[in-house]
């Protein structure tokens, strides 16, 4: 039942908030406390819509858990969808069930019973949650697409294949407003979403767009007839990025500075032809979100020690090994961020610079013009450097090179793709790398891998029936396990950012004479164990029992060892 208190009084006998918030909320929410101190950060969501739902008497719903009736959906104009923000979810009896965020907007629910012929029942959900509705079940951009669609001319004509040859008509859509808004569109969400990667994808009936969240791929939901437009995004991302858009059969990388909600936005764009078309990847690099302390890396007291110690002799190599988006770059910038400071000459070269680091001196990879990482390594160490960075060692040439740098009195850090640590050293000999240069230069390899970490506003504990494996590796976690269950902050997926999962070798005189005698990457490995070293699998096993990720992510992104003990060190 509505009550006749008001919503101050109710935010006070809620315990939510104080006189003076309020009444400075009002000022800001227009009239409307409750927006006020959403905005502020004093309340969620959540707690506004339940003030809401005292105040007058609607139920609240959760959207995400909602059976949603297509057929009734078809029904209501999106365009009227997008703009009043409001989404019918069932009929039952002749009354349809509306969700709204608003309940003061009575003019909307009058023309909307107006619209479908039937009474209307409102109930009440978070402006997010009504937002992510209609994105996943209307689509990104579906207000703009609709819009679109009124404006184009009517064409009962299909054409099956097109001659291929720059069509002035999408030039001239890739520069319309509208389009224009609908790419924006799509970047924003994936803001949102805290993307890294979009992936837009040319399928034979459809354009498929997809974001890579936390390492792994989500759908976004589009209308099906944003497929007409492709060619025009295509174009438009060209322009952006300054790309020939007359180019369709060869790939073409481009990259383009962004502000978006007055962030900072840097894009790598990546187009390659495929069967039905351009794809294309943008790569998300996010000034403002990255932070390159040591700390923020999640090392373990034992080898954050270690690895600081590490980092700080006077020369050597450190490598860095995982797999393609391990978070290998972001290590080595922590790593640089860490010891910069104005007695050090830090110089470094990488294909493509992916942030500028105040104070460090950035070369990018330039292949067309044979400036390439062993000879652009070859002229920085004239420039009489205390420490180099090598983007990646790919080829015999570099390897020589960084090699022979670390033991002329130089600090280098570099990254290389092996699966662990141990592997490290076996692959520069396989290079081509004489073993006694390995051994002399290296000071320590480090394998690591990123795995999702739970989301803290919807952390629980997990029941043993939750997780399948758990009694496989209940040995080795040996207490409690968490999840999460889902919520606005994370999406619904339950995690939200990532964290690092490590396994440090320092190298001794035992791991130099088991090199020198080119013995293989599981020999050393044993020697790394004997010495302390932990694995990757251990460690995220350290993880877990702390209840930073769950046991599913560890198993996801590690290789099996996981009833071993790590040999006690002598």
């Amino acid at each position: 039942m509505p009550t006749n208190r008001s919503i101050a009084d109710i935010l006070l006998a809620e315990g939510l908030a104080t006189p003076e918030q309020i009444e400075t909320a009002a000022s800001a929410g227009r009239g409307r406390p409750e927006r006020g101190l959403v905005e502020a950060g004093v309340i969620t969501e959540a707690d506004a819509v339940r003030v809401l739902s005292i105040q007058t008497g609607l139920d609240t719903v959760d959207l995400f858990h909602e059976t949603v009736d297509r057929d009734l959906l078809e029904e209501v104009p999106s365009k009227f969808v997008f703009r009043h923000a409001v989404v019918p979810l069932e009929r039952r009896n002749g009354v349809v069930r509306v969700a709204v965020s608003d309940p003061y907007d009575v003019y909307v629910l009058d023309e909307l019973r107006l619209l479908i012929g039937s009474e209307v029942e409102p109930v009440l959900a978070s402006p997010s949650d009504v937002e992510q509705f209609i994105k996943t079940h209307y689509g990104i951009g579906g207000e703009t697409l609709d819009q679109m669609a009124a404006a184009a001319p009517a064409d009962d004509v299909e054409v099956v294949e097109e001659v291929d040859e720059e069509d002035g008509n999408i030039l001239e859509m890739a520069r319309d407003a509208s389009l224009i808004r609908l790419v924006n569109e799509i970047l924003v969400e994936a803001l949102k979403r805290r993307a890294t990667d979009v992936h837009i994808e040319p399928l034979d009936k459809e354009l498929r767009i997809r974001y890579r969240v936390d390492g792994v791929l989500y759908s976004a939901s589009m209308p099906p007839r944003i497929k007409q437009y492709q060619a025009a995004i295509v174009s438009r991302i060209k322009i952006m990025s300054q790309l020939n858009i007359a180019e369709k059969r060869l790939p073409q990388d481009g990259r383009v500075k962004l502000q978006i909600e007055g962030r900072e936005i840097d894009l790598r764009v990546s187009i390659i032809p495929m069967l039905f078309g351009e794809g294309i990847v943008l790569r998300i690099l996010d000034t403002e979100s990255i932070r390159f302390g040591l700390g923020d890396l999640g090392m373990g007291p034992q080898s954050l020690g270690l690895f600081e110690r590490i980092i700080r002799q006077p020369h050597g190599i450190l490598l860095v090994t995982g797999p393609t988006g391990s978070g290998k770059t972001t290590t080595l910038y922590a790593a640089l961020s860490q010891i910069n400071d104005d007695t050090r000459k830090i110089i470094t070269i990488e294909d493509p610079v992916e942030y500028h680091l105040r104070g460090i001196n950035q070369i990018q990879v330039r292949e067309k013009i044979n400036l390439n990482f062993a000879r652009g390594l070859r002229h920085i160490l004239r420039h009489d450097p205390d420490v180099v960075m090598i983007g990646e060692i790919r080829d015999f040439e570099t390897a020589e090179t960084a090699m022979q740098a670390a033991m002329t009195g130089h600090l280098v850090f570099s990254t290389l793709h092996t699966n662990d640590a141990a592997g490290a050293f076996t692959r520069l000999i396989d290079m081509g790398v004489e073993s006694y240069l390995v051994a002399s230069s290296l000071e320590g390899a480090m394998a690591q891998r990123l795995v999702r970490r739970i989301c803290s506003h919807c952390k629980e504990e997990a029941r043993p029936d939750d997780h399948p494996l758990l009694p496989e590796v209940a040995e080795a976690i040996e207490g409690p396990v968490y999840h999460g269950v889902g919520c606005d902050h994370c999406l619904k997926t339950g995690y939200h950012g990532r964290v690092g999962i490590f396994e440090l070798l320092p190298v001794n005189d035992e791991v130099r004479d088991l090199v020198m005698k080119r013995v293989g990457s599981n020999v050393i490995r044993d020697a790394g164990r004997a010495a302390g070293m932990m694995t990757l699998r251990e460690d995220g096993w350290d993880k877990v029992r702390a209840g930073l990720t769950t046991v599913e992510e560890v198993l996801r992104v590690t290789k099996e060892d996981v009833v071993q003990r790590r040999p006690a060190v002598q």
